[in-house]
């Protein structure tokens, strides 16, 4: 995909949330839900919290967008720049979808089951996620960022080669399980997941890089 037509599909998946934001928010009734508990119960804030809401993709964009520009390894971005822009357009889909929820939860409360459809949203978000970190190559920005994993450029792929195994398994764990487990034994689950997710990464990006001989630890592998 061209780098320009990108971010042009960036922009205008980031723009499609405050439209609708601006187009509901007349109807919105003053309170609007905003948290869903674990025992079902729904916390509700004035409408205004909406508004924030509706602008976070926009102000993700520009972070996502102009933020790698100043990476003191931007050179790498070129290297993975079709599945970086898949993550950004993917982001914005997926926050557009929890407005949605928002929105249609504020007009219609009850008519769909909040918790099942968040928890397909990250089951989903991370089988997005772990096909994506095999694919990243050394930043300052995103991914599994560590002293050992910006050292040395084969500690770095490895990382992410588990991260995505790990992030993939985890997705098809929430997609399976949303429907039948309780919810309060789904975020437990899901909290239990995430520690894992981040903590085995990081400590085998440690036992690797401790393999490595010591010319092989930084120097110009960091740069590649």
């Amino acid at each position: 995909m061209k780098k320009n037509l990108s971010k042009r599909i960036i922009w205008i998946l980031a723009v499609l949330s405050p439209v609708l934001g601006a187009a509901a928010y007349p109807f919105l009734p003053e309170q609007v839900p905003m948290h869903w508990g674990l025992d079902g119960t729904v916390s509700y804030e004035g409408k205004g919290t909406f508004i924030f809401m509706a602008l976070l993709p926009l102000l993700l964009a520009a972070l996502l967008i102009y933020l790698p520009k100043m990476d003191p390894r931007k050179k790498n971005y070129t290297k993975f720049s079709k599945y970086y822009d898949y993550f950004c357009m993917f982001m914005m889909v997926f926050l557009l979808l929890v407005n949605l929820i928002v929105v249609s939860e504020s007009f219609f409360p009850g008519r769909i089951s909040v918790g099942i459809v968040i928890q397909l949203l990250v089951g989903v978000l991370f089988l997005f996620l772990g096909n994506m970190m095999p694919k990243f190559k050394s930043n300052f920005f995103v991914g599994v960022k560590n002293p050992w994993t910006l050292s040395n450029t084969d500690v770095w792929n490895r990382t992410h080669r588990l991260s995505g195994i790990l992030m993939f398994v985890m997705g098809l764990v929430i997609i399976l399980t949303c429907f039948w487990l309780p919810p309060s034994l789904s975020f437990w689950l899901l909290m239990g997941m995430i520690l894992l997710v981040v903590l085995i990464p990081t400590i085998m990006s440690y036992v690797w890089y401790q393999k490595l001989p010591e010319d092989q630890r930084g120097g110009k592998e960091s740069a590649k």
